[in-house]
């Protein structure tokens, strides 16, 4: 009777266990990834100015576009053909026309851009136009921004095109819930 069960029946005694390809490995650390190499050749060690352009170049991710508009195309581009790329409220701003202060505030950009030396940052231009929207001529000025105490020196990059410098200069600070104030603790005092 006893052969009889171990042929027609199947005990865990005598089944055989087959390790799983995973727990087999002889290292368990081989789930990590792989560490990055690096770089052959770095900035720092290159002395050849093309070849450094070069991996200058190699090192950028991802081009900016606005509106499916290339950077350079961009900075290009005249007014009338820029009007087509922004939104409704700032379309209808531009045909109406700018007035005085605005365009006073651009040529005071391009001028500060002229007077600085290259490769450095243009002189902070003050303003209170907060309703001013960026141009692609702007960019790479840096705007003192208003906001009603302090002038915030805001530089303008091709993100913010389109927008208006009133955005990037907050007027108020943000509210911190959760903090009670002083008078708070007095009326759980006099309770």
């Amino acid at each position: 009777m006893s052969q009889r069960q171990n042929h027609g029946h199947h005990t865990f005694a005598n089944s055989h266990i087959v390790p799983d390809s995973h727990s087999a490995s002889p290292h368990p650390q081989d789930y990590r990834p792989r560490r990055r190499q690096p770089p052959t050749t770095t900035m720092a060690e290159v002395t050849d100015p093309q070849v450094a352009a070069d991996l200058k170049k190699k090192r950028i991710f991802r081009t900016f576009s606005y509106r499916g508009v290339e950077l350079d195309k961009l900075l290009d581009m005249s007014n009338e053909d820029f009007v087509e790329l922004v939104h409704a409220r700032a379309r209808r701003r531009f045909q109406r026309g700018l007035k005085r202060r605005p365009m006073g505030l651009i040529k005071k950009l391009r001028k500060a851009k002229k007077e600085a030396p290259p490769n450095e940052k243009p002189a902070v231009v003050k303003t209170h136009l907060r309703d001013m929207i960026i141009v692609p001529e702007m960019i790479g000025s840096v705007v003192g921004i208003y906001n009603g105490k302090v002038f915030n020196s805001v530089e303008i990059k091709p993100e913010m095109t389109g927008h208006y410098l009133g955005e990037f200069s907050c007027s108020y600070r943000p509210v911190k819930h959760g903090r009670p104030g002083v008078s708070l603790l007095e009326s759980e005092l006099l309770l």
